[in-house]
């Protein structure tokens, strides 16, 4: 159940110029992830914007994108949310409309005790028995850290597959790696971070960088997992100033404006986010004539 491939790329959200959802332009968007290196596409997570997403405009994003990527690739809906109830009734509804998986974050400012995490996942798991989910532990949004005791409770459950690590703790991710089953998935949550996690048992990375390098991406895992060690380590240092570069202020606003760069008419951010400012303009526009991708 849930196997998602070793990358999987946060699909931002194209707006119109006038801040409505470019739904036509998502599906071309998915379609060329997918033709370069995406073997699923994440909708509506953090990078998407979810947070300034109605839920209707959230339910067509996923239609839309699975109309796309039909036959091709697998869609996975970010349909979490601080509210039990309210990521019951969201992930219940993906289901039915065909999402092949459901990413849910931990709980935001609630901040829920771990026993209320496990028992947070543990409901909305039990609601939808045929979806596979992989948890999504990013403290520095959430403010509450998914510990790895949690996380190895929750692997028990049959339909929670794997976690999205985006914690930067090498040290946890190791000893959910330790401590849960081989089948149990972990994805990176930063790009930088991924061959690391490689080397000590992750799948794959949930990616920023892959809408700009995704073959290259995928080149560097299936060559660390070749054996061919060097060859990941060579790809990874090329990569490393993008992926820097693309964190220079809050996800997605310079992968947004990088889109722009090379070609991509994705429009701007919905408030409270703003558009990328000069100076991060021009770094973005360094590192990519640097990596020839313009």
């Amino acid at each position: 159940m849930g196997d998602f491939g070793t990358v999987i790329t946060a699909m931002i959200t194209p707006f119109t110029p006038e801040g409505n959802v470019n739904y036509d332009l998502a599906g071309k968007l998915a379609s060329h992830l997918v033709d370069n290196g995406t073997d699923t596409v994440l909708v509506c997570g953090t990078t998407g914007e979810s947070p300034t997403l109605s839920w209707d405009e959230e339910y067509q994003l996923f239609v839309e994108v699975i109309q796309a990527v039909s036959g091709k690739a697998q869609v996975i809906a970010g349909s979490g949310s601080n509210s039990t109830t309210e990521a019951i009734a969201a992930t219940q509804k993906a289901a039915k409309i065909g999402v092949h998986g459901s990413l849910q974050v931990v709980p935001y400012y609630n901040k829920p005790p771990q026993s209320g995490l496990y028992s947070h996942f543990q409901a909305i798991a039990k609601s939808c028995p045929d979806m596979p989910i992989l948890l999504y532990n990013v403290p520095s949004r959430t403010g509450q850290n998914l510990s790895p005791e949690t996380v190895v409770r929750l692997a028990e459950i049959d339909n929670i597959v794997g976690i999205k690590e985006a914690s930067g703790n090498l040290d946890q991710t190791s000893e959910v790696r330790r401590l849960t089953p081989q089948e149990f998935q972990i994805y990176s949550g930063d790009d930088s971070l991924t061959l690391p996690l490689l080397a000590i048992g992750a799948k794959g990375v949930v990616s920023v960088a892959s809408h700009l390098v995704g073959n290259q991406i995928k080149q560097m895992i299936d060559s660390f997992n070749l054996g061919q060690i060097k060859t990941a380590t060579e790809i990874h240092l090329q990569l490393f100033p993008l992926f820097r570069a693309l964190f220079l202020t809050s996800n997605p606003i310079p992968v947004k404006q990088a889109l722009k760069i090379i070609g991509w008419d994705v429009g701007s951010l919905r408030l409270p986010l703003l558009e990328a400012d000069m100076e991060i303009c021009q770094k973005l526009k360094t590192v990519l004539c640097e990596m020839n991708l313009v």
